[in-house]
């Protein structure tokens, strides 16, 4: 398998796992050599707008539903590594994540367990400071770290993380 098919291979097992889990994505359809396909998000004008695209008119809700959202990948065994207003789709007022090719997978940790919560911790703490900067623009303040010491401390089954303070 080549470089483009892996990245495909594992965009598309990412999305799948995080599918599974009932987390906000689209379903994914099937995947053949480097291409995946998945549902389309969208109606008859045209696609779902990324977040960032998007002017609110209810922030406060949609970034408690990116927060369930971010926590629902989680618990589907899931983290994205690439969180930010561009890889959420907003449809119907509700958040879709998107773009998986560097997701991280948590549900299995694997013999170093802390290793995985720590690139797990890396990545929740880039993409929720992302997300705390898009929704400061809405004058709205997002603990993010709080979030991630949450979602990393669900995550660690083994008790092998150390939580920041």
């Amino acid at each position: 398998m080549d470089s483009a098919g892996w990245l495909a291979a594992h965009e598309y097992e990412m999305q799948l796992q995080a599918w599974k889990g009932g987390a906000m994505v689209p379903t994914p359809a099937r995947r053949v050599e480097n291409m995946f396909s998945m549902r389309y998000l969208g109606d008859d004008d045209g696609p779902a707008p990324r977040l960032q695209d998007v002017i609110l008119d209810d922030p406060l809700g949609l970034q408690l539903k990116v927060l369930r959202g971010v926590r629902g990948l989680a618990k589907a065994g899931v983290v994205h590594s690439d969180l930010s207003a561009f890889n959420i789709l907003v449809l119907e007022n509700e958040p879709w994540f998107i773009d998986f090719s560097e997701a991280i997978r948590v549900d299995r940790t694997g013999y170093s367990a802390w290793q995985r919560l720590d690139q797990a911790r890396s990545s929740l703490d880039k993409g929720m400071s992302a997300l705390g900067l898009y929704f400061r623009r809405y004058g709205l303040a997002m603990p993010w770290e709080h979030y991630v010491n949450e979602i990393v401390r669900s995550l660690d089954r083994n008790g092998v993380g150390s939580e920041r303070e």
